[in-house]
């Protein structure tokens, strides 16, 4: 029987006293602690050797992710550079290729042994010569930068600590880089160690003691800055935001000059992205009066909001993203959460549409100004990425790299279809599964979720999905409000006091999957981490009947304490904070930690977690699991699985995620049988 300890932390919020039995969890040094967790390994470990599918589950799933995985490639100088994994690296690898020429410039799979070590950020100087790359270990936030000379492949003796988010951006006479970091661990309290981000400029072959500050904002410590170089390279621009809200700032000024930055935009009141500009008239996509997004420019030399001037105006379907290149505005579309993508001229007047060779979504665009072209990714729930390379000039599209899978996906299809959530909003979802299967209502389902931070959960390929479907599963993903599926008051439909809205929306899928004959409640199972583990608690908690098991991944659990951890005060925008009386009721109303019930029969439940989580803490995972096996009716399947060097998920090798989904899987063959 595990170590069940409870403390008598008390607070009171507002009037309110608020019990945390598990607050010592929260200390990873504590013996107590430590012992805990040993217990909660074991218990894992002896429920999932007890399985007769783990083993055929890790094999196909080795088979399935087998397979060249591409990403969009950048042109420099006429030099492609690309990442790619040839099948089971642990880490894609960076090459370059001239010609026909490919040449390995970074490896990651080199960095450790055990492939823990990942390239999560690359910047090449605009001449090609180096690249300056961010790598993390064990899924850290955190992150170290190195510079690596791409000719000869040698890493230069530079080293800069103390960085996580930060853009890389190389001055443009390339001898050194604008970045932002974070204090030196030990200059300030524990708890400022992610505020106070500073940027600096970094001079090659120097050391990072030597960088010299560019801006800093002591007396709004939370600010975050992110430095790039304006088109032209004349302008150093700030983006600047608050923690991870939607509405950011813009700041400016001349490259190389001693002046503090001009705050063009420092009202905060919406989402400004810089995209490009014509000496002093900057263009932006805004979102300022337009929730689905329009572009406006602004002359920097008179920029009084009066004489802004709008380019393209708010369409019918959410802007997702805009690229320039020849004098032309490529914008990919949101529609019902699937990528279209069209071309306006600099006027802001439509020209055409670019075909699209499949409906699905698009994970990155690049362009290459040189020769007026744009490479993009196009992927699906079917379909890993394909890469395709369009030329402006010639309106012409062709493949520039394409996987071929070891898997007959004709078998299956992908439909969307939307069901009204309990205040009657229509939600779309998208389900996947083989062509032809009756609606018998005993199909086990997958139901996936997010819905918050204005993220949209557009179509995206997993390999391990395709091993559900082939095991007779339906593989279905809601898009909740809370995501940016349909622009800005999608998102602000479903944060702060809005919350609720979005577990409605989820439990609504559920129950609309139930009465359409796919499933029923014993062979339906959620899914979601993160922001989607939340999602996933508070929806067991609130319908603990409607659900067969729940996979909760890197969950927010304690929504009352949230911020006093690591960055969670970021979140705050999104969330809110329940030291204001105004926030703390309905904070409460739907934490899961604090709305656990007392003899409850709750669906079987894995919660995943892992030690080197720095984004959101394991003690969230380790409370709620102690807090449902103290309440939850006797017997009930409760299993934490706290992975040992892995993060929140940035850069897990490959072997680790076939490990993680050959266990889930044995958890829904066991959970929904």
């Amino acid at each position: 029987m595990a170590i069940q300890m409870k403390s008598n932390v008390i607070e009171d919020f507002h009037g309110t006293k608020v019990a945390d039995p598990y607050r010592w969890l929260e200390d990873t040094n504590l013996k107590e602690t430590l012992e805990w967790e040993k217990e909660m390994k074991a218990e894992s470990n002896n429920y999932f050797s007890q399985s007769n599918t783990h083993t055929l589950d890790q094999e196909r799933l080795k088979e399935l992710w087998n397979f060249p995985k591409y990403f969009v490639p950048k042109k420099i100088n006429n030099i492609l550079f690309y990442q790619k994994n040839d099948g089971l690296k642990n880490q894609a690898v960076l090459y370059k290729k001239e010609d026909s020429t490919e040449e390995v410039v970074i490896d990651p799979n080199s960095l450790s042994e055990d492939g823990t070590v990942a390239v999560t950020n690359y910047s090449f100087s605009s001449d090609g010569r180096y690249v300056a790359y961010a790598a993390s270990a064990n899924g850290s936030d955190w992150q170290e930068i190195r510079v690596r000379e791409v000719e000869t492949g040698k890493d230069l003796s530079d080293v800069i600590n103390w960085v996580k988010f930060s853009s890389i951006v190389w001055n443009p006479d390339h001898t050194g880089f604008f970045y932002s970091r974070f204090p030196q661990p030990g200059t300030v309290s524990k708890e400022d160690e992610s505020n106070h981000n500073k940027v600096y400029f970094h001079l090659l072959n120097t050391d990072q003691q030597d960088d010299i500050l560019i801006h800093e904002q002591p007396e709004e410590k939370e600010l975050m800055f992110s430095p790039y170089l304006s088109e032209d390279k004349q302008f150093l621009c700030l983006h600047v935001s608050f923690g991870t809200a939607s509405e950011n700032r813009f700041y400016i000024k001349h490259i190389g000059s001693d002046d503090k930055f001009t705050k063009l935009l420092d009202e905060q009141d919406a989402e400004y992205s810089y995209l490009t500009n014509e000496n002093h008239i900057f263009y932006f996509q805004t979102n300022l009066n337009a929730p689905k997004g329009r572009v406006i420019s602004i002359d920097i030399n008179n920029p009084s909001r009066d004489n802004w001037k709008e380019v393209i105006s708010e369409q019918e379907n959410v802007i997702d993203r805009i690229k320039y290149v020849d004098e032309k505005f490529v914008v990919v579309f949101l529609k019902d959460a699937q990528n279209t993508l069209q071309l306006f001229n600099k006027e802001g007047q439509f020209e055409r549409e670019i075909p699209v060779p499949f409906i699905g979504s698009l994970t990155e665009l690049t362009v290459n100004k040189d020769e007026a072209e744009i490479f993009f990714g196009l992927t699906s729930f079917l379909h890993p990425t394909s890469v395709y390379q369009y030329s402006l000039k010639s309106a012409e599209i062709s493949v520039f790299a394409q996987s071929n899978l070891a898997f007959d996906v004709s078998e299956y299809e992908t439909t969307q279809i939307f069901y009204p959530s309990k205040d009657g909003t229509k939600v779309p979802m998208f389900l996947t599964h083989k062509k032809g299967i009756d609606l018998n209502g005993q199909h086990p389902v997958i139901l996936y979720g997010y819905g918050g931070f204005n993220v949209s959960l557009t179509p995206s390929f997993n390999p391990a999905i395709l091993r559900w479907l082939e095991k007779g599963g339906i593989y279905a993903v809601a898009n909740l409000r809370g995501g940016a599926e349909y622009g800005e008051e999608w998102h602000k439909a479903g944060m702060l006091e809005n919350k609720q809205n979005v577990f409605d929306d989820f439990i609504a899928a559920g129950e609309w999957l139930i009465s359409s004959n796919y499933t029923s409640k014993e062979k339906l199972s959620i899914m979601g981490g993160s922001n989607g583990g939340l999602l996933v608690a508070a929806c067991m908690v609130q319908r603990p009947d409607l659900f067969g098991a729940v996979i909760c991944r890197v969950p927010v659990i304690d929504m009352l304490r949230y911020h006093k951890f690591t960055i969670g005060r970021y979140w705050i925008p999104e969330y809110g904070n329940a030291e204001k009386p105004e926030d703390f009721p309905y904070l409460y109303a739907y934490s899961p930690l604090h709305n656990v019930k007392e003899g409850e029969k709750y669906p079987s439940i894995l919660i995943a977690t892992a030690d080197s989580d720095d984004r959101v803490v394991p003690a969230h995972a380790k409370k709620f699991t102690a807090t449902l096996k103290e309440k939850a009716e006797s017997g009930s399947t409760i299993i934490l699985r706290l992975e040992s060097k892995a993060g929140h998920g940035l850069g897990k090798p490959t072997s680790k995620l076939i490990e993680e989904w050959a266990d889930f899987y044995t958890f829904l063959d066991k959970e929904l049988s």
